[in-house]
């Protein structure tokens, strides 16, 4: 099992600060939160992405992911879509990043409108993602938070471009179990973000084991080479505790729940 966490969890973080941190509690990668307001994002010059990447390989960390916000089930025109999925993707490329993250967006949408827009322009953008090394993500969240509702859209988008990010909070809030979120994503899955709260009703973020998710059973259900990233929400609540405290226990658990799903039966897959 491989290991990242989000920096979403250190808002506005320096990228060296960052992978100093994740080298230093054993986190392998990072997903990059592509905003304006943190060090790097779709509008970034050639020369702060190029020392960026220098200073995660310095550090020894890869970036797992770009986190953009792009919403492809959403109203409107196509191209403005379009065009932030291919700047996405090519700084996902610069960055030497496997993965784009993207959400859905349909809002109040119609179940087959919001499915189709998400399915028109994931087909549209797919191609392009491909040929540059990348894999646009769809996660589960807002209008399609269950596997099965991504999986609407991915089995008709049907290109290895395009895939799933399994958030376990959506998919939890969405009713799914874990084995009914990995029936219906194994097949278009990238990675899984991670993360603990105290309830549906309480989703202040917590450290990995201190909450109610269900992450024992979503470890299992991963592949023993698979991705686990923590996305710990620190910049919507600020009043949470600071993430690096918690880093090197949330890893620990993480590693404790793989090594006990190793040495079960595992799970149906």
């Amino acid at each position: 099992m491989r290991y990242a966490f989000s920096t979403l969890g250190l808002p506005g973080t320096p990228l060296d600060r960052s992978a100093a941190l994740a080298a230093a509690h054993g986190f392998d990668g990072l997903e990059l939160r592509a905003h304006p307001e943190e060090p790097l994002h779709p509008a970034s010059p050639t020369a702060e992405r190029a020392a960026g990447l220098r200073a995660l390989t310095a550090a020894g960390v890869t970036v797992l992911g770009v986190a953009g916000y792009a919403r492809v089930a959403a109203a409107g025109a196509d191209e403005p879509v379009l065009a932030e999925l291919r700047a996405l993707v090519r700084l996902a490329a610069d960055l030497e990043a496997p993965y784009v993250r993207v959400f859905p967006g349909g809002g109040d949408l119609p179940e087959a409108a919001a499915d189709a827009h998400a399915v028109r322009r994931l087909r549209a953008a797919a191609p392009f993602a491909e040929r540059h090394g990348v894999r646009i993500l769809l996660e589960t969240h807002d209008s399609h938070r269950t596997g099965a509702a991504a999986v609407r859209v991915l089995d008709r988008v049907a290109h290895p471009g395009a895939g799933a990010l399994w958030d376990v909070l959506h998919t939890w809030l969405g009713g799914e179990s874990p084995a009914e979120s990995w029936r219906a994503l194994a097949a278009h899955l990238g990675y899984v973000q991670v993360k603990d709260v105290a309830s549906a009703r309480e989703l202040t973020p917590l450290g990995l084991g201190a909450g109610v998710l269900p992450l024992a059973e979503v470890v299992a259900a991963v592949p023993r080479d698979g991705w686990l990233c923590w996305e710990y929400e620190k910049r919507w609540y600020p009043d949470a505790a600071e993430l690096p405290g918690r880093l090197a226990r949330g890893r620990e658990h993480l590693e404790r729940l793989a090594a006990r799903a190793s040495s079960g039966p595992g799970p149906a897959r």
